[in-house]
């Protein structure tokens, strides 16, 4: 199986230090090299001397084997770290960006590499860099001819998939239309069954309202058009429930009565995740031809090169996209 790209992200913000310490914690992905980084040796070089890491980094490109017992790093950029101060963004850092998810990109879509996992990176950089694009999400769907994707935020007690992402919450009642909702219902079931081995998924679908719109008392968008899409979505095969109230749903799906939760908007989704995997959660794009994973956090300009970066989302990022190409490598086999 081809290895995972780890893509560096921002060179002035974390991503290059939690990369370094979830290599440093996770002795056995070293002795496995199922991995190699896309980013710059120079600063990952800092990285691990800001972290106190005494891991072995290696030079690697495309075609060589991968060295056990190090980090094989693709090296697609030469900067000084003199020219990249911690927590700056700059025309230099959002290119260089860019430069690593378009090369892993490019490498998935060959079969060069098996999926991606994304570090961090800074929207303001890309713009500086004359780069138009708002964030990975968009990059990935323009680089791959996605029309159909959806957010996830994954971790062991919940997932939840969202209808709508970065809009004014005035906005959403008219952005929840019933294919919206059908497609989003259709994506994460088929991601359930070919990235996370369940057979049968079992979907919870929020309502928009408080109580799930209480009978109509307190909006008819759940009548109109949530319930329309799960029962297509049923009659599709899928099971998909609902619509609940979002202010019980989150607790059951916790517990384990449901797989995945749909969610109308942004904050009625990561809040509930966010309470319960600030610091482990990870976001996969879904709907694409490759595997994506990220890390649950920004750029953390504030405390990048201080040391304090968690690397605990790298960790989970990395092994749920060891997962999900496994998966769906036994799905192609058959097993």
């Amino acid at each position: 199986m081809a290895p995972l790209g780890i893509t560096m992200g921002c060179p002035a913000g974390v991503g290059p230090e939690v990369i370094v310490k979830a290599f440093d914690q996770e002795v056995t992905w070293r002795e496995r090299s199922f991995a190699v980084v896309l980013g710059d040796m120079e600063i990952l070089k800092r990285a691990r001397t800001r972290t106190c890491s005494t891991i072995d980094l290696s030079a690697w490109m495309p075609g060589m084997p991968l060295k056990k017992g190090t980090v094989n790093v693709y090296e697609l950029t030469n900067l000084d770290p003199e020219s990249v101060p911690f927590g700056v963004s700059s025309r230099l850092t959002g290119q260089a960006s860019f430069t690593y998810v378009n090369a892993a990109i490019d490498m998935c879509l060959s079969g060069a590499l098996s999926g991606m996992v994304t570090g961090p990176i800074n929207k303001a950089g890309l713009r500086l860099a004359g780069i138009g694009f708002p964030g990975h999400t968009e990059i990935l769907a323009s680089r791959t001819g996605t029309q159909r994707f959806a957010m996830l935020l994954a971790g062991q007690r919940l997932k939840v998939v969202l209808v709508t992402i970065h809009c004014p919450l005035r906005d959403v009642p008219n952005l929840i239309s019933v294919s919206k909702n059908l497609d989003i219902i259709e994506l994460i079931h088929e991601s359930l069954v070919s990235d996370f081995a369940i057979k049968s998924p079992r979907i919870a679908v929020c309502g928009l309202n408080p109580h799930a719109g209480e009978g109509g008392l307190f909006g008819d968008e759940e009548s109109r058009i949530i319930e329309v899409a799960i029962s297509r979505a049923r009659e599709a095969g899928i099971d998909a429930s609902g619509p609940y109230p979002p202010d019980t749903v989150f607790y059951f799906a916790s517990m384990g009565r449901f797989d995945a939760v749909v969610c109308q908007y942004h904050d009625q989704g990561l809040i509930p995740f966010k309470l319960l995997h600030f610091k482990d959660g990870v976001n996969v794009t879904l709907g694409l031809p490759i595997i994506r994973t990220s890390v649950d956090h920004g750029t953390g300009y504030d405390i990048a090169g201080t040391g304090q970066a968690d690397c605990a989302s790298m960790v989970a990022a990395v092994r749920l996209a060891d997962t999900m190409r496994r998966a769906r490598s036994s799905c192609l086999d058959g097993s």
